[in-house]
């Protein structure tokens, strides 16, 4: 009996890595698509319904908000335990700013966003805004890469 619980208790630790990191995959895997996401829904909001939409990152929060003009209330989006945003590109005027406001207006050009985004174990993934297909998309930094306004 002692045989056979060593034996499961060896499975379940060699296991656990194993696991932690295809949850911690997960998460990142919701959080960039939650970004992409709601980043598609702002662009085609004001383009849509001709109206001024807010959105703000906030690193403080680790969420974005959105605020739509009208009675809409603010919607917040909080990012999935474990994942936390880096940087917000390009990086803001004041290197410890916590948060950046944009504006998108209906019928102007699509701005330069870009979301820089760790988990526990240094995995990035950038989710930017192409400018010129207005576009979302999911990006994987080289390894040891440098990227600008982002935290060491």
């Amino acid at each position: 009996m002692i045989v056979v619980v060593a034996l499961i208790a060896l499975a379940a630790a060699i296991s656990f890595p194993a696991v932690t990191s295809g949850i911690d995959s997960l998460r990142m895997r919701q959080a960039t698509d939650t970004i992409s996401s709601v980043l598609n829904q702002c662009l085609q909001r004001a383009d849509r319904q001709q109206m001024p939409i807010e959105l703000t990152i906030s690193r403080r929060d680790n969420s974005l908000y959105v605020r739509g003009a009208g009675p809409a209330p603010e919607k917040r989006i909080a990012l999935p335990d474990g994942i936390t945003i880096a940087a917000i590109l390009p990086p803001p005027p004041l290197a410890d700013e916590p948060f950046r406001q944009i504006l998108l207006v209906p019928g102007a050009s699509v701005p330069r966003i870009g979301v820089l985004l760790i988990n526990r174990k240094g995995l990035r993934r950038i989710v930017s805004v192409n400018p010129i297909t207005g576009i979302p998309v999911v990006e994987t930094p080289a390894p040891g890469s440098v990227i600008p306004g982002a935290q060491p």
